[in-house]
C-alpha cells in the first residue's frame, strides 16, 4: 500500500496519482468491455450454446440407452436375431399400418 504519511515528496505523490489513474483506466476499460452489447450478446450466445450442447448430450445418451435396450430384446448375445421376438413385433407393426391405411381409405370416400 502507498505511504500516506506527510513525509512523501511531491514526486512520490505524483507517481502515486499516476499509478492510480492507470489502474482506474484499466478498470474502466474492463467495465466498458463487459457492458458492451457485443460482449453481452456473445456471453449469452455462449451460455445458450453450452446449454444446448449439454441437453443434446443428455438426449444422445438417453437415446443410445433406449436403442441398446431395444436391440438387447431383439438380438441375442452373439448378435443373432431373436426370431421369437421379431416376428410378433413385425406382425403388430404390419397390423397397425394396415389399420391406418384402411382408416385413410374410408375417410377418403
Amino acid at each position: 500500500m502507498a505511504d500516506t504519511s506527510d513525509t512523501r515528496t511531491p514526486a512520490q505523490i505524483e507517481a502515486d496519482i499516476k499509478r492510480r489513474r492507470e489502474v482506474l483506466a484499466e478498470t474502466l476499460d474492463e467495465i466498458g468491455v463487459r457492458v458492451h452489447p457485443k460482449t453481452i450478446m456473445g456471453d449469452a450466445k455462449a451460455k445458450v450454446a453450452s446449454e444446448i450442447d449439454h441437453t443434446l448430450g443428455r438426449a444422445y445418451v438417453g437415446v443410445n440407452r433406449a436403442v441398446s435396450e431395444v436391440k438387447g430384446r431383439f438380438v441375442d448375445e452373439q448378435g443373432s436375431p431373436r426370431l421369437e421376438r421379431i416376428v410378433p413385433a413385425a406382425l403388430v407393426v404390419v397390423g397397425v399400418v394396415g389399420l391406418v391405411v384402411l382408416g385413410t381409405r374410408r375417410r377418403g370416400r
